[in-house]
């Protein structure tokens, strides 16, 4: 059978998404650029995507997989991506750059990045000051786990320019890296980090998967992984951004009312690095930093102003607005949709 096509205005649109012209959907398709797709800081995300949640909302969500979320912000930069899933404070980098960014909905609560040291190659760890002349291990240089190292050096007295950062991965990489003694500490997260210390591997020297623990690092609540994108992109495709919220806002709900069990059903084999034990037992740790609903805490921005500005004499400088760094309104309208997920 001829397969009918509807054009509107010169453009087919047979193959758009079910409900995308009931919503208003500027555009169906988007492409998702996230730095380690399989961290439990991302987690969120995934659920929406394996639940079917972006679909329910009329949207064909693609997710491209980047080393670190500085790879993944580039994507979108450079125009192969509409929408980040990443680190809250690179919208802040980006306003002082020029090119505004701004967060939607929220999926972490803290960080979850685990600071921890090579026991093989730092056998006598004393303090921070140890890690001067060291090799540390990143996700990604430049990325939130490479911010998190230069915050924790500043506070301790030692510049960027003490260490040497390594990519390495968010993976079975960066799990080599450490056990081959490539690097001497790692800023990594789950399930990396429980894989490594449950194996002897990895000293955990400071742990924002607790958020009593990140809010005393960081000074303040610091928002981690969330969705971000260009201004520009939030102006033309409001309802785009409002589904991709709902979608989002449904996944963090459904995860606080989720078991271990109930995870290790939805996340794809490949995840859990060969040990669904270990993937628990980060699950567990991971939980209580994940956000319940999706809104960004008030003081959340000038938390990571400071951390930003802690190692950047420039962007200390900087007059910036951070009230234009995120918003709540698309949360807001999300919670109201599904108040139970």
């Amino acid at each position: 059978m001829q397969r009918r096509h509807l054009v509107v205005g010169g453009l087919a649109v047979a193959t758009l998404p079910p409900f995308a012209f009931a919503q208003g959907i500027e555009k169906p398709k988007v492409t998702i650029a996230v730095g380690g797709k399989n961290l439990l800081y991302y987690l969120p995300l995934t659920i929406a995507e394996q639940l079917g949640y972006f679909k329910a909302e009329g949207l064909d969500v693609t997710i491209a997989d980047f080393a670190g979320g500085s790879r993944a912000l580039a994507a979108v930069v450079g125009g192969s991506a509409d929408v980040v899933s990443g680190a809250f404070e690179h919208t802040v980098n980006m306003q002082f750059k020029g090119q505004p960014m701004r967060a939607f909905v929220l999926q972490g609560l803290a960080p979850q990045i685990v600071l921890g040291i090579n026991p093989k190659t730092m056998a006598g760890y004393k303090g921070i000051a140890d890690l001067k002349g060291k090799k540390i291990g990143v996700t990604a240089p430049g990325s939130s786990t490479n911010v998190m190292v230069n915050f924790v050096l500043a506070k301790a007295g030692l510049k960027p320019s003490d260490v040497s950062i390594v990519g390495v991965g968010a993976g079975s990489g960066a799990v080599a890296a450490m056990r081959s003694g490539q690097i001497d500490a790692m800023s990594n997260l789950d399930p990396v980090v429980t894989l490594l210390q449950r194996s002897g591997d990895m000293k955990i020297i400071s742990d924002t998967r607790i958020v009593a623990e990140s809010e005393k690092v960081f000074g303040g609540p610091m928002p981690a992984g969330c969705l971000y994108a260009p201004q520009p992109f939030l102006d033309k495709n409001p309802n785009t951004a409002q589904a991709l919220t709902n979608a989002m806002v449904r996944a963090n709900k459904w995860i606080q009312t989720a078991g271990a069990g109930d995870i290790i059903k939805v996340v794809p084999e490949g995840f859990l690095l060969g040990d669904r034990a270990v993937y628990i037992d980060a699950f567990m740790a991971a939980k209580g930093a994940l956000s319940p609903d999706g809104s960004f805490p008030a003081k959340g921005a000038d938390t990571a102003f400071r951390a930003l500005a802690s190692v950047d004499e420039k962007l200390a400088a900087a007059k910036l607005d951070l009230n234009a760094v995120y918003t709540n309104a698309f949360v807001q309208k999300a919670n109201a949709k599904y108040p139970k997920g």
